[in-house]
C-alpha cells in the first residue's frame, strides 16, 4: 500500500476516534445495564446430550480473583487433526446463554471445545475483576474505569496461556492451529490486546470493544503491527449499529466507522482481517449473537 495512502488512512481513524472522545464520557451512561440477577442451572448443571462439561477453578497470582473455569467437550469424536478450541471471557453469562438446541447445531459440523472462562460468582458477571483482567494498562496513569481499577490485562492472559489452557487442554485432542478468542466490550478489548501479544491463539473475536481514551493507542498499533508478527492470526472485528439507539446519534457510528477502516487497513496490508457488522443489535444484544456467531463460523470452518 503508498506510504502516504497509509498515513491518510490512520489519520482518518485517529480523527473520527478524537471527535467520538470528546462525547464519551457525557454517554457512556447510556448504555443498557446488564442484569445482574443471580443466575440459575446452566448448560453443564442440566445436561446435553451433545457435549460433556467439567469445571475446574483457578486463582489469579496474587490470590486477589477467583475463577471458575467450564470445559464443553463434543460428545462426537474428535478430527484427525483434533477438535478446534474456542475460549470465550465472561464465562458465567456465556454458559447461562448455551442451550442444547445450539450445541446440537455446532455438532452437525466440526463442533469445537468450548472453554467458557468466568468467575467463583453466582452473578453473570463480576465487575470488578473483570475490568481489571480484561483491560490494558493505561500509558503513564492508573486505570480507573467507572470507579474501578484496570490494567491487569498482561498478567490474565499469562494465566490463560500458562496455566488455564494447558490443564483444560490435558488429555485432549486439540488442533493447536485452531485455537480461537472471544470477548465482548472490555473482554473485546483483552481480545485487541491478545492479538497483539498472544501466541497460541490463532483466532480473536472482538465484539463491540469499549474504546476510549485510555486505550485508543491499540488500533494504531495493531493497523502499525508488522504482517508478520500476525501473519498465523485472523482478526474479527464484530459490531452492531443499534448503539445510535440508545446514544446520540453519530456517536457510536465514529467508532463503527473507525473499528471497519482498522479491518480494511489491515487487509490492505495483506492482513487476514475481518468487520463483520450485526445490523441493529445493540451493545448488550450483541454478547449472545457474537459469540454464537464465532462458535458457528469455528464448527463450520474447512
Amino acid at each position: 500500500m503508498n506510504p502516504e495512502l497509509c498515513n491518510r488512512e490512520h489519520l482518518r481513524i485517529v480523527v473520527r476516534l478524537a471527535a467520538f472522545f470528546t462525547l464519551f464520557f457525557c454517554t457512556v451512561s447510556s448504555y443498557a445495564r446488564p442484569d445482574m440477577s443471580p443466575l440459575g442451572p446452566n448448560i453443564a448443571d442440566k445436561g446435553s446430550a451433545f457435549y460433556h462439561f467439567s469445571v475446574r477453578t483457578f486463582d489469579s497470582t496474587d490470590g486477589k480473583r477467583h475463577y471458575k473455569v467450564w470445559t464443553g467437550i463434543p460428545n462426537k469424536a474428535p478430527p484427525a487433526s483434533g477438535y478446534p478450541a474456542v475460549y470465550l471471557l465472561d464465562g458465567n453469562a456465556v454458559m447461562d446463554r448455551l442451550s442444547d438446541a445450539f450445541l446440537q447445531t455446532l455438532s452437525q459440523h466440526n463442533p469445537p471445545v468450548i472453554v467458557a472462562i468466568g468467575y467463583q460468582t453466582p452473578l453473570p458477571f463480576d465487575l470488578e475483576s473483570r475490568t481489571w483482567d480484561y483491560t490494558p494498562p493505561a500509558e503513564g496513569n492508573e486505570q480507573v474505569l467507572r470507579g474501578r481499577k484496570g490494567g491487569g490485562s498482561q498478567a490474565f492472559r499469562q494465566l490463560i496461556e500458562q496455566t488455564i489452557a494447558p490443564q483444560v487442554e490435558q488429555h485432549t485432542a486439540i488442533n493447536p492451529h485452531k485455537r480461537a478468542l472471544w470477548g465482548h466490550s472490555y473482554g473485546g478489548l483483552f481480545v485487541l490486546d491478545a492479538y497483539l501479544s498472544s501466541r497460541i491463539f490463532t483466532a480473536y473475536y472482538t465484539a463491540v470493544p469499549s474504546i476510549d481514551h485510555n486505550n485508543v493507542a491499540l488500533l494504531n498499533q495493531i493497523t502499525h503491527t508488522e504482517k508478520q508478527r500476525v501473519s498465523h492470526k485472523q482478526l474479527w472485528l464484530m459490531e452492531g449499529d443499534g448503539e445510535q439507539r440508545v446514544r446520540e446519534k453519530g456517536n457510536h457510528l465514529d467508532v463503527l466507522i473507525a473499528i471497519r477502516e482498522t479491518a480494511s487497513t489491515l487487509r490492505d496490508n495483506g492482513t487476514a482481517a475481518t468487520f463483520l457488522l450485526f445490523p441493529g443489535l445493540t451493545h448488550g444484544e450483541m454478547f449472545t449473537a457474537s459469540f454464537q456467531a464465532a462458535l458457528q463460523r469455528i464448527a463450520t470452518e474447512e
